[in-house]
């Protein structure tokens, strides 16, 4: 076998002449489109010019007959036909709707994860320019869970939907970036949030309401801002929610909480000064056995002196929380617990703590005709 040579394939259909070697084994075969193949030596075999006009009649025969194996076409016209079929698709990927695309990455949860925390973070965008620098503000989920939230503040008595959106598990999302003349409009705060799972059950967490007031002051000290572990620069962090627990309280207005407390005094009488007398705690026997809980600052109290209403709230949360402790063991008990009437910062206080340090229990209104309009009765499950 030399160059010039006319070959026809043993082992797929075609031929051509000759036009080199490679190596030992390999020989180079141009076909009529002026394609070179390079193909096995021992896969080719030497014809005369009569033996390969008739095996190409024999190839376009079979090509006709078998039009899974060849469409007649040479391998250069088929190159040149996928090129243009990729050509084509690339014009046409513009107009391909990539949102309609439904696949999703599965959610990767970690150990520990399934217990509600998130937080309110506020970034200085230069750390070293604390007392001139802008701040970023984030929504930190550190959870398993999906969260839907919404971020309020306060305007008097009116409240302002500044931003509300899904914050995907174990994420932060930027809410807002502010400057110092926006931090009055920061004063008073409140985040509401539910969670869930996607594709997947999942444990009902209760919805989050949360209210706080964020001191302008320190925005200004180098100090507030600390080391945390969601950011790489320093961030002052409002908790929302922790391990399940809401950890702050409700905004207390002071003049609200003195103004229940006293309700049932006389406006002439020092409230400040008064003493009374401890009232025990009061157990009514009959067919259903409840204990009764007096939460009035002037049942609990010989004397209030000195005491801010913080403080006295403080002290009748420790009432309320102790009388639970104590009666932890007896399932079926009833305890009413009397606050005062109307909706008032002791209720709110109770109702927070019987929603997340005491969800094993049940609650309900008290009876208005033996409490009035100010009890709530608790049931040790």
């Amino acid at each position: 076998m030399k160059k010039g040579d006319k070959v026809r394939f043993l082992s797929e259909i075609g031929g051509g002449i000759v036009s080199g070697f490679q190596g030992k084994n390999i020989v180079l075969v141009e076909d009529e489109d002026g394609f070179e193949i390079p193909m096995a030596i021992n896969d080719v075999v030497v014809i005369g010019e009569e033996d390969y006009s008739t095996a190409h009649v024999v190839s376009a025969k079979a090509s006709s007959e078998r039009k899974d194996v060849s469409d007649g076409k040479s391998i250069k016209a088929k190159i040149h036909e996928g090129q243009e079929l990729i050509e084509e698709f690339q014009d046409n990927d513009d107009e391909i709707d990539y949102s309609k695309v439904t696949f999703r990455k599965p959610v990767e949860e970690r150990k520990g994860g399934n217990q509600l925390s998130a937080y309110l973070a506020f970034v200085p965008i230069d750390i070293k320019e604390v007392s001139q620098t802008r701040f970023e503000c984030f929504f930190v989920n550190d959870s398993n869970y999906f969260m839907s939230y919404s971020y309020l503040m306060a305007e008097g008595n009116s409240w302002t939907l500044r931003s509300h959106g899904e914050v995907e598990p174990n994420t932060k999302e930027f809410i807002e970036e502010f400057g110092r003349e926006d931090l009055n409009e920061l004063g008073h705060i409140a985040i509401q949030m539910i969670a869930y799972k996607k594709d997947k059950p999942f444990i009902l967490k209760p919805a989050v309401n949360v209210e706080f007031r964020v001191d302008a002051v320190k925005f200004y000290k180098l100090h507030t801002f600390e080391e945390n572990d969601f950011f790489e620069q320093p961030a002052l962090l409002y908790t929302i929610i922790e391990n399940d627990k809401v950890p702050r309280p409700l905004v207390i207005d002071a003049k609200q909480l003195k103004a229940e407390m006293y309700s049932n005094g006389k406006d002439d009488v020092d409230n400040s000064q008064k003493k009374t007398v401890a009232k025990p705690i009061l157990k009514r026997v009959g067919d259903d056995d409840v204990v009764v809980v007096d939460l009035h600052a002037d049942s609990l109290l010989d004397t209030t002196a000195g005491m801010s209403p913080v403080d006295i709230l403080n002290y009748q949360m420790e009432k309320f929380r102790k009388t639970l402790a104590d009666y932890a063991g007896k399932k079926g008990q009833r305890i009413v617990f009397i606050h005062g009437k109307g909706e008032g910062v002791l209720r709110r206080a109770l109702i927070n703590d019987l929603n997340y340090r005491f969800k094993q229990y049940s609650y309900q209104d008290a009876s208005f005709r033996e409490y009035g309009y100010g009890a709530t009765q608790v049931t040790i499950k």
